[in-house]
C-alpha cells in the first residue's frame, strides 16, 4: 500500500467512505490516524492525541501491543481463517475453555460470533428456537428496559430504547417487544422494590409471551451511560425464574473488567441464562464476539424439529481472532487489573468533580473505568469534536454524553489530560 497525501485521503473518504452514524458526504470533521501506539494517535497531520475512548471500548490493552501482535503472526502462519462447519482448531477450542472458566457457572457452551450485535440476535434466536424445541412457540417476545442499546441489527434494535434511542425511526418494520421502566436506583443507592415494578407487572402478564428478558447489567452503555443498582439485576433473576423466562444478559461493553468486575453481572452475583460479549474480547486487535448459553438450554436443540440451532456466521470463530483473543485474557490475567481499574476510577472521580460546578452539566459519574458527564443539552459534534482534538486528546461525544473508556494501561499524567479537557469542555463557550 502506498500511503496517499492526506488532502486527497480526505477528498476520497469524503466521496466514498461512509462513516457510522454519518451521513453522505459527511459534514462532520474527520481525522486521519497515522498509526498507533500504547495509549496515543499519531494523525497524519502530525499531532497526537491520548485515547479516551479505547477505540470504542475494545483496546483495553492499548495499541500495538507486542503481544497481540506476536499472537496474531504466529497464528498467521498457520491459518487466517477456516470454515467453522465441519471443522475445528486450537484457538477456537481452547477461547471456549477460557470463556466457560471464567464466566459464572453454569455456563457452558460458546457460540462464537462475528460482533457484538450478532451475538445478540444469536441469544435472541437461541431463546426463540429453545421456546420452540419445548412447544411453547408463542414465547417469543422480549422484554427488556428502556434507555437500553444492544446493536443495530434488526432484533437488536427492537430492544433498544424505543424513545429516545438511534433506532427509533425503524419502529414502524421492527417486532414489538415489551419495554419496564429505566432503573432509578443509582449503583450505590439504598433498595427498594418499587424500583421493578413495572418489570416485574410485564412478566406477571405477558410471561406466556416473553421469551427472555434481555439487558444491559449495572450499566447502560450506548443508550445513556447510566449505572444502576446490581439488586435490580439479582431480582430481575429471581423474576425471570419465578415466571419461567430466560435471562439475556448484553456484556458487550461491561466485559473483560471494565467496571471493576471480570463481567458486571458479578456486582450482582447472578448468572444469566445467555450472555452476550465482545468488544473487549481480542483487545480490539479484530471483531469478534460469543453468545454463551447453559446445558439445560443448548441439549433441547437437538430434540427439536431442525434438529440443530439454525445460525453460523460465515467469519465464526476465525482463528486468528480468537488466537488474539485467548493472547489478551492472558495479557489481563498477568497483572492486577482490578487495582488497576479502581486506580482509574478514584482518578475519574476526583478529575471530573468540577464538571458539576458548570451550569451546562445535569450530572457527572464514574464507575470502575468508565467517566461520564452527562449535559442538559445535546452537544454540537461539528464543533467540540475539533475542539476536543485540539486539547490533545480523543473523545467522542454522543447526545448529551460527555465520556471516557480508556484503556486500562493508561498512566496518571495521560488520564489528566482526559479529565482536564472534559472539565475545559463543560465551561461556558467550550
Amino acid at each position: 500500500m502506498i500511503p496517499l497525501p492526506t488532502d486527497q485521503l480526505l477528498t476520497i473518504d469524503r466521496q466514498h467512505v461512509w462513516h457510522p452514524y454519518a451521513a453522505m458526504p459527511n459534514p462532520l470533521p474527520i481525522f486521519p490516524v497515522k498509526s498507533a501506539q500504547g495509549v496515543y494517535l499519531e494523525l497524519e497531520d502530525g499531532r497526537t492525541l491520548v485515547d479516551g475512548m479505547s477505540s470504542w471500548w475494545t483496546c483495553i490493552h492499548g495499541y500495538n501491543h507486542p503481544r497481540l501482535n506476536q499472537a496474531a503472526r504466529d497464528q498467521i502462519d498457520r491459518m487466517s481463517h477456516v470454515m467453522f462447519g465441519g471443522l475445528t482448531h486450537q484457538p477456537a477450542v481452547q477461547l471456549a475453555q477460557r470463556l466457560v472458566e471464567l464466566t459464572p457457572d453454569p455456563l457452558q457452551q460458546v457460540f462464537f460470533c462475528d460482533s457484538g450485535s450478532v451475538s445478540v440476535e444469536v441469544a435472541m434466536k437461541m431463546a426463540i428456537q429453545y421456546w420452540y424445541n419445548l412447544g411453547q412457540p408463542q414465547k417469543h417476545r422480549f422484554l427488556t428496559v428502556r434507555g437500553g442499546y444492544h446493536g443495530d441489527t434488526f432484533d437488536a434494535m427492537s430492544v433498544c430504547d424505543p424513545v429516545n434511542g438511534m433506532h427509533h425511526l425503524f419502529n414502524q418494520v421492527l417486532r414489538q417487544q415489551y419495554f419496564a421502566d429505566v432503573p432509578q436506583i443509582p449503583f450505590w443507592g439504598v433498595w427498594d422494590d418499587r424500583d421493578i415494578a413495572s418489570f416485574e407487572k410485564l412478566l406477571a402478564d405477558n410471561h406466556d409471551q416473553i421469551a427472555a428478558a434481555i439487558f444491559e447489567p449495572v450499566v447502560q452503555g450506548a443508550g445513556g451511560m447510566r449505572f444502576y443498582s446490581p439488586d435490580y439485576v439479582r431480582r430481575a433473576k429471581e423474576l425471570c425464574e419465578q415466571y419461567g423466562v430466560l435471562l439475556i444478559l448484553d456484556e458487550i461493553a461491561t466485559g473483560f473488567g471494565r467496571t471493576g468486575k471480570l463481567f458486571a453481572c458479578e456486582h450482582a452475583d447472578i448468572s444469566p441464562d445467555i450472555l452476550c460479549i465482545g468488544k473487549a474480547i481480542s483487545g480490539g486487535f479484530m471483531s469478534l464476539a460469543a453468545t454463551l448459553t447453559t446445558p439445560k438450554i443448548s441439549q433441547v436443540f437437538a430434540q427439536g424439529e431442525a434438529g440443530v440451532f439454525m445460525h453460523g456466521p460465515t467469519f465464526m470463530a476465525n482463528p486468528l481472532a480468537c488466537a488474539v483473543a485467548l493472547e489478551s485474557i492472558a495479557i489481563l490475567e498477568s497483572y492486577d487489573w482490578q487495582t488497576q481499574i479502581q486506580t482509574i476510577e478514584t482518578q475519574l472521580k476526583t478529575g471530573l468533580a468540577t464538571c458539576r460546578e458548570s451550569p451546562l452539566v445535569k450530572d457527572v459519574r464514574v464507575l470502575g473505568a468508565i467517566g461520564v458527564v452527562e449535559l442538559h443539552e445535546p452537544v454540537d459534534m461539528a464543533i467540540i469534536q475539533s475542539q476536543i482534538v485540539d486539547q490533545g486528546v480523543w473523545l467522542r461525544p454522543f447526545g448529551k454524553l460527555l465520556y471516557t473508556m480508556p484503556p486500562y494501561i493508561i498512566q496518571p499524567e495521560e488520564l489528566h489530560r482526559i479529565t482536564t479537557a472534559m472539565v475545559a469542555l463543560t465551561r461556558d463557550g467550550g
